[in-house]
């Protein structure tokens, strides 16, 4: 049997106010040419579905589609809600649905039922725990221990006692795998994850895990290895500049009788590059080093020892998918970067109270013409005069 673990879909979400709808069409149509060629049996998707919990119509359409054809294709689809997602809408109707192969498991009540695909030889149970937030399912569990690690404990210990039930009563092997929305320690978090908690009270152990054959995990962004058998798969596109370096794409399981027999990556191209680019204007707009980026998506941080003018309209010139910009200047007196509090208390003169505010507010000193026009205006000011 084929398993491919996805997880984080965020349909709906934009990319610093650039939609991401056609990118994440384009992901599904990668995700069902993966299921086709290899012939995939299950999809999970361990969370995250939408990235908010009333999704855009569009975005809704996106996940009905790429269900249907999921189905068309022969795959099974089991799937939880994350802690972007809306349990209650994102579950319901789930045990109508899962009579037609797409099982949901929404309910901290449920998920100790496992969705189960039959083999010839084994038996393949999927448990799904959905986002469980502490506040809300401490009592429910009878957790009295704040944070994620005694809820997830908990669930865990349901989890078990199911599946050790279940191969008490059967002698058909059962293989199982678990799926869980949280924030596993020694996992690498990226800019475009919300945190769970503060405090490391969100922090979950990997050995909470242990006792199943696979652990498919969801919530981070980057695709990753904490164990052989716990991982995560990651986004499935990009939604933040500090995944420009991740490879995107799921885990590709096959299982048997015995266990997990092999785990694979899947890469899935980006459909827009991203790029971080650093460095002075001038060089970043001569650099013919830097053509590829002019079709990408770009985040800038500008070097220069003063603000340049017109920066962002200087640079989408040339890299038309600017999308952020910053300025970290390099070289500049340590007295310009003084507060304007002691600025001000430094300042001889009403011109230098004047020309130390622009270059506090735009990170750039006022020009000779800029200086002189503000020198005329102060002594107009103070002679009452004023030109006409």
């Amino acid at each position: 049997m084929r398993i491919l673990h996805t997880s984080d879909w965020h349909l709906g979400r934009s990319f610093h106010g650039a939609g991401l709808l056609e990118a994440q069409r384009g992901f599904v149509e990668a995700l069902l040419e993966t299921v086709k060629t290899e012939r995939v049996d299950v999809v999970l998707i361990a969370g995250d579905i939408y990235d908010r919990a009333l999704p855009a119509v569009d975005a809704v359409t996106v996940f009905d589609d790429a269900v249907f054809r999921l189905r068309e294709a022969g795959a099974t689809v089991v799937a939880t809600s994350g802690n972007h997602d809306s349990a209650l809408r994102l579950g319901f109707g789930s045990r109508l649905l899962g009579h037609a192969g797409l099982h949901l498991r929404t309910r901290p009540a449920e998920l100790d039922t496992p969705a189960l695909v039959e083999a010839e030889d084994f038996t393949l149970a999927i448990y799904g725990l959905p986002y469980l937030e502490p506040r809300m399912v401490a009592a429910q569990f009878g957790v009295e221990k704040p944070g994620h690690q005694p809820v997830v404990r908990a669930a865990m210990d349901r989890v078990r006692a199911d599946l050790a039930t279940r191969r008490a009563g059967t002698k058909k092997p059962i293989r199982s795998i678990v799926m869980a929305h949280v924030f596993a320690a020694n996992g690498q978090a990226s800019d475009s994850e919300r945190e769970l908690s503060i405090g490391g009270l969100d922090i979950v152990p990997t050995e909470e895990f242990y006792g199943l054959d696979y652990a498919a995990l969801g919530h981070l962004h980057g695709r990753q290895r904490l164990a052989e058998t716990i991982r995560y798969s990651g986004s499935p596109i990009a939604y933040s500049f500090s995944e420009a370096t991740h490879r995107k794409g799921a885990w590709l399981l096959d299982v048997d009788a015995e266990g997990i027999s092999s785990v694979e990556a899947v890469d899935w191209p980006a459909a827009t590059e991203l790029r971080v680019l650093r460095g002075p204007l001038e060089e970043l707009l001569a650099d013919p080093g830097l053509a590829g980026a002019e079709a990408a998506w770009c985040q800038v941080t500008l070097t220069d020892r003063d603000r340049p003018s017109q920066a962002m309209e200087r640079l989408r010139g040339r890299f038309p998918g600017t999308l952020v910009l910053n300025f970290e200047p390099e070289g500049r007196p340590a007295e310009v970067d003084r507060s304007y509090r002691d600025r001000l208390a430094a300042a001889e003169s009403p011109l230098e109270v004047c020309t130390g505010f622009i270059d506090h507010v735009r990170q750039r000193p006022p020009s000779e013409p800029e200086a002189a026009l503000l020198g005329r205006i102060l002594e107009q000011a103070t002679s009452g005069q004023v030109e006409r």
